[in-house]
């Protein structure tokens, strides 16, 4: 029989090197050099040599995967998750919490042109207070699956510990997912949230279909066992409460109550230290008027209003600014507005905006603020803080101010999520 050659069925084989990493970039991959480019390498550490599988080699740079480690780093440390490695949630439990906030810190550094003054961290353990776990019919094995997604792959880690989630949220995930799987409607179900607030803990269960009686007494039994309350999203926009009272959670010793599904800030150690920095920074006065931009329900803006003569909150979500409105309410703080604003917008022209601002606070989303930036500048604000979880957006947003002739003052790296590859970080700006 006659063979035909076809391209697509040639195989080349994969480049193996040695080489030692000097460095980690900010997700947990050591840098090695190779080619006189950047080698990207999952699992090694700074002082790790290793051979190496080349599997992607670039122009500009390459990727690896080990093959054999030759040598341990110092900073080296056994990871505390068994589904370390699999699991898509953490990407650096191997290395040294230190090793960590140094490599970030640089990362940080060299996007912003400067050093970074200072690290704001809390505990790097049980720090999430917010969680998110896919739940899956398995048909093969006739068993609900309920975790994280795998690595840069859609099929679902099975959790049974999870040493970054605070402890009450740990402490529930072997008894939630026996209490789901035993649910006649577990093929239905889409996710659950788990959300820990200053006065208990918190679930919302997706499910695709309707769920029977006897599903809806079994989830209320196990809220009230569990002492949380109990939310159903029978569609994604919708949030039912079955059980348990509002949550809430404190900033600078305010009570902001939330839905269950609006955005609050993951890590509460970090929260509240980067709260009290922003104040301190922007040395608020008994008389001065203070902008806070995507503010949300007002995690600064609150704090903000205790110090200031006036403050006023911007939000492009209509729900938060109703949110926030309440919370003001609630605090007593009558020297505070909130308003509905589409922030790529001109917001200088509101009639708010005509007293000007002798400072700004902005916290806006990964995309940033470059809408927003050219109008700030117009305002004239004595100081500016800029809250980022995006550096990448936050050096191209820095340019405007830095053009208009403002100052970095300082620059923190937050360690919002350790053992993750997501950098934090928040800026004091001074006009000259």
């Amino acid at each position: 029989m006659a063979q035909f050659y076809s391209a697509k069925r040639r195989v080349t084989t994969r480049e193996i090197i040695t080489v030692t990493v000097n460095d980690l970039d900010p997700f947990g991959q050591g840098v090695a050099r190779h080619n006189g480019k950047a080698l990207f390498v999952p699992g090694l550490l700074p002082q790790e040599t290793a051979t190496v599988t080349l599997t992607e080699d670039k122009r500009q740079f390459a990727r690896g995967d080990v093959k054999r480690r030759l040598n341990d780093s110092p900073e080296r440390v056994e990871p505390r998750c068994p589904h370390f490695g699999v699991c898509g949630g953490c990407q650096q439990q191997h290395a040294s919490v230190a090793l960590q906030q140094r490599s970030k810190s640089a990362a940080l550094a060299r996007m912003m042109n400067r050093e970074v003054d200072e690290v704001i961290a809390a505990e790097p353990w049980g720090y999430r207070r917010r969680a998110r776990l896919s739940l899956s019919w398995q048909p093969k094995t006739q068993r609900l699956a309920m975790g994280f997604r795998k690595a840069s792959a859609s099929d679902i880690v099975n959790i049974s510990r999870c040493p970054v989630l605070v402890p009450r949220l740990e402490a529930l995930l072997l008894p939630l997912h026996d209490c789901l799987a035993g649910l006649q409607g577990a093929r239905d179900l889409g996710h659950v949230e788990l959300v820990l607030a200053d006065n208990g803990p918190l679930m919302v269960l997706r499910h695709t279909a309707p769920l029977s009686a006897a599903d809806k007494q079994k989830l209320e039994r196990f809220s009230h066992s569990q002492h949380l309350a109990l939310f159903l999203a029978p569609k994604s926009e919708i949030v039912e409460q079955l059980t348990g009272e509002a949550p809430w959670y404190s900033s600078d010793g305010l009570r902001l109550t939330f839905s269950p599904r609006d955005f609050i800030q993951v890590n509460d150690g970090v929260n509240q230290q980067m709260v009290a920095r922003a104040l301190a920074w922007l040395d608020v006065q008994p008389q001065d008027r203070v902008l806070d931009l995507f503010c949300g329900m007002g995690n600064f803006t609150l704090p903000l209003a205790k110090r200031a003569a006036n403050v006023v909150g911007v939000e492009g979500v209509n729900e938060l600014v109703v949110k926030a409105r309440e919370n003001a309410q609630q605090n007593g703080l009558q020297n505070v507005t909130f308003f509905h604003e589409n922030l790529e917008e001109d917001v200088t022209k509101q009639p708010w905006a005509r007293q000007g601002f002798d400072k700004i606070l902005l916290d806006p989303a990964r995309a940033g603020a470059a809408g927003v930036m050219r109008h700030i500048v117009k305002l004239a604000a004595k100081k500016i803080v800029y809250v980022s979880c995006n550096p990448a957006t936050l050096a191209r947003d820095s340019e405007a101010l830095i053009s208009a002739g403002y100052q970095i003052q300082r620059l923190a790296m937050l360690d919002m999520f350790p053992h993750t590859g997501h950098l934090e970080s928040m800026v004091l700006f001074e006009h000259k």
